[in-house]
């Protein structure tokens, strides 16, 4: 759970987060007093568990079936939100597509759904939160979840490193946009991640048995993966007014430095 009050009464919509670090994200923005939370996916059997889990604890939850890949959707989401409980100040960008293509296997079709799910549905859902945030003159937290491999990646990730350092610029872009009206806009570059969607992936692209979290552990500089809710408690931070007037940051989470050398 996330620090104590942190968000207390703000209404906060996680997109993409009915599993892995989107669901953490929503049991930290829930545990900091968020007066509502809402989590988006297209999996309404784990959006109303979680939904279940969150209410029991004792905040209040809703499930917004929604296809992050349709920016009709993406859009529709932020007004559902903002119908309901009168406004959203925080939203995340957590939803990503994570299937596998190379420069030279990729066809336009895998290309355009990294696009749709990892650039123009955050970019959609944003234009919707911060024209409801300007329309009442109120201040607003927004956070991308990026990928530490937007910096350059995989050869095997071709489409979704081109989608989402995509996004990256756009978190740069729409801060610099908003800077004067209060919204501020930040974005985690995560690295490599221990959730439920990385072991499908391990599993489906590179034949991992029930042992590649342990074997990549051993590889890692800190000796085990990043866990989402360690980053479910930045993401808060960055969501609340303790992170000040931090804005069009898109920090590294990662435990890898970028242009170090051995």
């Amino acid at each position: 759970m996330g620090p104590r009050g942190l968000l207390e009464d703000k209404v906060v919509l996680v997109n993409g987060g009915t599993q892995g670090v989107g669901a953490a994200i929503a049991r930290a923005a829930a545990g900091a007093g968020a007066a509502v939370v809402a989590v988006t996916g297209r999996r309404p059997e784990a959006g109303e568990a979680l939904v279940a889990e969150l209410t029991a604890a004792g905040g209040k939850a809703v499930f917004v079936r929604a296809d992050l890949a349709d920016a009709g959707q993406a859009k529709g989401a932020v007004a559902e939100v903002v119908s309901a409980y009168g406004r959203i100040d925080c939203l995340v960008n957590s939803a990503g597509l994570t299937s596998r293509g190379t420069l030279l296997d990729t066809t336009p079709e895998l290309f355009d759904a990294h696009v749709a799910v990892n650039l123009k549905g955050p970019f959609f859902a944003m234009q919707a939160a911060v024209a409801d945030m300007l329309a009442r003159k109120a201040p607003g937290t927004i956070v991308n979840i990026i990928t530490s491999s937007a910096h350059g990646g995989q050869p095997f990730l071709a489409p979704y490193v081109a989608a989402k350092a995509g996004l990256a610029g756009l978190t740069r872009n729409a801060a610099h946009a908003h800077r004067f009206d209060r919204i501020r806009i930040n974005g985690l570059n995560i690295g490599w991640t221990a959730t439920e969607g990385e072991d499908a992936t391990q599993r489906a692209f590179h034949g991992a048995g029930d042992d590649w979290r342990e074997q990549a552990a051993a590889r890692l500089p800190m000796g085990r993966l990043g866990q989402p809710d360690e980053i479910a408690d930045f993401v808060v931070l960055l969501l609340s007014e303790r992170s000040g007037v931090v804005t069009g940051s898109v920090i590294d989470w990662d435990q890898n430095v970028l242009g170090g050398l051995d």
